[in-house]
Parts: C-alpha cells; sequence; structure tokens
C-alpha cells in the first residue's frame, strides 16, 4: 500500500551522504509525496561545521517541511530542528544518535579507520557490508544499489565522517527542539546500540520511539513499515496555521 505525507519531507543521507539509497523509501511512499532529497559531497571531506549551511541552504523556503536525518545525519537534523527554521513542522531520526554512539564504533579507533576504509571498495569488503547495514536477508538488487552508493564516496571522505561521528556530541541542543519527534528504531541494529536512542529521550522526553524489525539500514530493507511510520507521524502534525 503507497503512502504520502501531508507535509514535504526534506531526507538527509546516511555515512554514504549520496541520497541513492532512499529511492526503496521514496518508492513506498507513493509518487505523491513530496520528498526532498540533501546530497553531500562525495570527493570534499567535509565535517559536521561544514555540512549544516549546505543542508540549510536547501530547505524549503516557503512551506513546511519534516526534517529526517538518517545515521550520520542525526545530529544535523537536530541542531538545525535547535534552531527552529522557519517552516519546520517535525523532525524524524532514524538508527541516529546525538553522541557517539559507543562501543558499536571503538573497532574504528587506533589506526584502524584508515586501514579499514582503504579497503571500503575492495571485493571482500562487500559482504561484511551487506550484513552490517542491511542485514544477512539482503535483496541482491539492494545490496548491488548499496556497493553502487559506497563507490561514489572515497575513502578520504568516510574517513572524516567517521572522525566526526566519534567526536559529535549535540545533547545540548535536544532540549531546545519544540517540534514533535519521533525515532526509528530498527530492532537488528548492528551499528548504533540501544542506549543511544535512550539518550535522546533523556534530553528530549516528548520523543515518540518507533521500534521496526530490521538492520541498520532501515530505511532501505524495511520501507514499507518505515513509510508508514513516516505517514503516521506527519499525519498528526498540528494543521499549517494560515
Amino acid at each position: 500500500m503507497e503512502v504520502t505525507a501531508p507535509v514535504r519531507l526534506v531526507l538527509l543521507p546516511g555515512m554514504d551522504g549520496t541520497g541513492d539509497l532512499f529511492e526503496p523509501l521514496k518508492k513506498a511512499m507513493g509518487p505523491h509525496a513530496a520528498i526532498d532529497v540533501v546530497r553531500y559531497p562525495g570527493q570534499q571531506a567535509l565535517g559536521y561545521d561544514e555540512l549544516e549551511p549546505l543542508v540549510r541552504a536547501q530547505l524549503p523556503p516557503h512551506e513546511p517541511f519534516v526534517l529526517l536525518g538518517e545515521s550520520f545525519s542525526g545530529p544535523l537534523a537536530i541542531s538545525i530542528a535547535a534552531s527552529r527554521p522557519a517552516g519546520l513542522r517535525g523532525l524524524i531520526l532514524c538508527c541516529s544518535f546525538a553522541r557517539r554512539p559507543a562501543p558499536a564504533m571503538a573497532m574504528m579507533r587506533a589506526g584502524m579507520l584508515e586501514l579499514a576504509m582503504g579497503l571500503l571498495h575492495s571485493r571482500a569488503m562487500r559482504l561484511p557490508m551487506r550484513h552490517l547495514l542491511l542485514g544477512g536477508n539482503a535483496p541482491a538488487d539492494l545490496a548491488r544499489r548499496l556497493q553502487e552508493a559506497l563507490a561514489q564516496v572515497s575513502s578520504a571522505v568516510m574517513v572524516r565522517r567517521i572522525q566526526e561521528v566519534q567526536r559529535v556530541d549535540v545533547r545540548d541542543k535536544l532540549p531546545l527542539v519544540q517540534v514533535p519527534a519521533m525515532y526509528l528504531q530498527a530492532l537488528q541494529d548492528r551499528m548504533v546500540p540501544r542506549h543511544a536512542v535512550a539518550l535522546i529521550h533523556k534530553h528530549l522526553p516528548s520523543l515518540r520511539v518507533v521500534k521496526l524489525d530490521g538492520p541498520h539500514g532501515l530505511l532501505q530493507a524495511s520501507s514499507a513499515e518505515s513509510a508508514r511510520a513516516i505517514e503516521d507521524f506527519c499525519r498528526g502534525l498540528r494543521p499549517v496555521s494560515p
């Protein structure tokens, strides 16, 4: 069943930054859903501070919208929502965090980060990345889409983004979020531990947590269920004032 949202969705991508991995969600939302996908440069090693103005420049200037931050982009979405931009009606975080999601990222320390990202585009990394992000039963077309997205991003860019994840902490901005907020939690997430959700909830008590069966790549592997949850959230938002 296709669903549509009553307000525009602005989607901020995960670690790959391409936005291409939103295609399953866009298809599940249906052809009439108003969706903007923000894309990050794949060959420029930009941190959160450099990416935030890039995102702000692409927000709808004259219509209401809901901001969705997937994984890596969650801290960006929180920071932007905390500043209360005009038109923002709601915030959605998917498999994301407000502070470094240790211990899941611990393996990326002590010199292992550069080595691992140097192998990012190797054939040997395809199966591990597929299992980590999409689960063991990911269909071939979804695995192919993941590889095509990662191929567009340089190893240096991935290193910078993971370094940013390791240092980020936007907990102080969560109490400043005044719009309704929802967290989509993947029950088989191997990247972001469950306490990351509890930490956000602690600083944003009004947060609505929706638990869905699926891996870290929830919007890809469980796109229909994610689309329904997003549509339900958007439908519950207050009408726009004339």
